[in-house]
């Protein structure tokens, strides 16, 4: 049975046997017996990371210790509401920040907790609901995610494809007019600013 650690596009934790691009962390979530706890939102830095670093292994969802989670791709995390990890990722960290400076207008680069900040404020009612916005989809950089008939799609630039956490579906032309944004808004200008998350290689496919 697969462990309940994928995440989606509305940054809630699946069970699911696909395996994703990128590993993920929020801090501690899970107990004794590898089962997630209900705080899973305590804590505003919410990272992307590699799947390996400098040959670090240990089993996965182990109490009292950060637990692990996974995405399909890096632009499902970033609808989820993470950023790039600044240890094991950063050269990847480095180019988002610079790009959220540039696209939120800053004149100063932000330091991480800043960013964790407002990122949270962006991915999570108080009632732990998902953040969206409106926007017309004529204004939404490619590598955002949108909402559409209960559905998460990747934006590319002139298509749009469906999520699944094995990849991406059929891909069909933008619509028009307004959309649910998945992706918080702080990062959709960062990548309107040029930032480039890596994509699942289905997000390529000729279909």
């Amino acid at each position: 049975m697969p462990l309940q650690n994928r995440v989606t596009p509305w940054g809630t934790i699946v069970a699911d046997p696909a395996r994703g691009l990128f590993l993920g962390n929020r801090g501690c979530l899970c107990d004794a017996a590898g089962r997630l706890a209900t705080r899973r939102w305590r804590l505003q830095a919410w990272i992307t990371c590699a799947l390996s670093y400098k040959g670090w292994w240990r089993p996965v969802m182990q109490p009292a210790v950060w637990t692990e989670l996974f995405f399909l791709d890096e632009a499902t995390a970033l609808a989820a509401g993470h950023r790039p990890c600044a240890l094991c990722r950063r050269e990847a960290y480095n180019s988002f920040v610079a790009a959220w400076q540039q696209g939120n207008r800053l004149s100063e680069r932000p330091r991480a907790v800043a960013i964790d900040k407002v990122m949270h404020n962006e991915r999570v009612h108080r009632n732990r609901s998902k953040v969206t916005f409106a926007c017309p989809v004529s204004e939404l950089p490619a590598g955002a995610m949108i909402e559409e008939g209960g559905v998460a799609w990747l934006l590319g630039e002139t298509t749009m494809r469906p999520w699944s956490p094995a990849g991406y579906g059929q891909s069909r032309q933008r619509p028009s007019g307004l959309a649910t944004v998945l992706t918080p808004a702080s990062t959709v200008a960062a990548l309107r600013a040029g930032y480039q998350p890596v994509l699942h290689p289905s997000a390529a496919a000729d279909t």
